[in-house]
């Protein structure tokens, strides 16, 4: 047993001596003069449903293989790795739903080999459009993104008869009520009125896809004149929520918690799963100086309409995309990358401009 302790004694010796030496050797690897690489703009996308290239298109594919991101960078704290091309564009691939998109883009803003300080972020994907605004493989700019998810709820079954809905704003003790607190946490976020309006004015007249299919599908809803259009570009509202909703009465949930939150300024017009966690993480990242909030756009295209049509049933209309069968899948991913792109070029293309000063439709080339 003596000469265990002498053993143990020794050790903790050696340690001890070697504690500063030791030290050194571990963090002196991750010690670098490495300029970080400089990204003019971060593409976001949430969901690929096989490889990021060659087979069936996710919202991720279209914009690696035609903007050439060609440059695999791994994101170990990311949920995929990062791709770059030579222009400084930066792609990123989320994940589904508002926790991973936080700790995906919190994961790649903390990356100290990148230098996203001056950045333009454009969020790009599909969801489900309002009718009364717009119509299938539509693109809607986002004004606002609501979160869908901060609240209380009541089992739809148990709600007061004089209730619309069984959600409640938090810290309220009934749907709606007002005064709105005065300081909102992360249920609301407004994006750069200037730089929305600019990438609406550049991209307003793009051409977007109107097949047989998306005609026929529209066709069935009669008496929503929005949704019966060819599709077009827009500005309005986007709710997020990591619950896939869907049906008319959710829809009127939808715009009455966007202007409740908005005071009365916003017009809900599509959902989607991810775009408050992205924004929550912007936040933050704007605050440690690592992402500019002002640089931040939303694009949101439309695959399938967020409620059932005229003489259907809610049920019997979410049957019909449980599996990823969306009236639009296709012409919307379509919509996201082409629409998208106009911005993602004209930032690269006038980067020395657009590095100094954040574009508006007066000074649009």
């Amino acid at each position: 047993m003596g000469q265990f302790y002498k053993s143990i004694h020794g050790a903790l010796l050696l340690v001890g001596f070697c504690t500063i030496p030791l030290f050194a050797q571990t963090v002196a690897p991750h010690a670098t003069s490495v300029a970080p690489i400089t990204v003019k703009v971060v593409v976001v996308a949430m969901f690929e449903p096989g490889e990021d290239t060659g087979d069936v298109s996710g919202e991720y594919q279209m914009w690696v293989e035609r903007e050439h991101l060609d440059k695999i960078i791994p994101v170990p704290a990311g949920y995929h790795h990062v791709r770059m091309n030579k222009d400084g564009v930066l792609g990123m691939l989320t994940g589904v739903a508002t926790a991973k998109a936080a700790a995906s883009v919190m994961a790649l803003g903390l990356d100290p080999r990148f230098d996203l300080s001056k950045a333009y972020w454009v969020i790009a994907g599909i969801g489900g459009g309002d009718p009364a605004d717009v119509s299938l493989g539509s693109a809607v700019w986002a004004s606002h993104v609501i979160d869908g998810d901060i609240g209380y709820e009541i089992d739809a079954r148990e709600i007061p008869a004089d209730w619309t809905t069984g959600f409640v704003p938090l810290r309220k003790a009934k749907p709606y009520e007002q005064p709105v607190k005065p300081q909102l946490d992360g249920e609301l976020y407004t994006l750069n009125p200037d730089l929305v309006a600019w990438a609406f004015d550049l991209t307003r007249n793009t051409q977007l896809a109107d097949t047989a299919q998306i005609r026929t599908y529209r066709a069935r809803y009669a008496g929503f004149p929005n949704a019966v259009k060819p599709p077009f570009v827009t500005v309005g509202d986007t709710m997020s929520s990591g619950t896939f909703w869907h049906g008319s009465r959710f829809d009127e949930w939808a715009n009455e918690w966007t202007r409740y939150y908005t005071g009365g300024k916003g017009n809900f017009m599509i959902a989607a799963m991810e775009d408050s966690g992205t924004m929550q993480a912007l936040t933050f990242l704007n605050q440690a100086g690592r992402a500019d909030l002002n640089r931040v756009l939303v694009l949101r295209t439309v695959s399938n309409y967020d409620r059932e049509a005229p003489g259907t049933t809610p049920a019997e209309s979410l049957e019909s995309m449980v599996h990823g069968k969306f009236a639009a899948y296709i012409e919307s991913l379509e919509a996201a990358q082409v629409v998208g792109d106009k911005v993602v070029r004209d930032i690269v293309e006038h980067w020395s401009e657009r590095e100094k000063m954040i574009p508006h439709i007066s000074q649009k080339e």
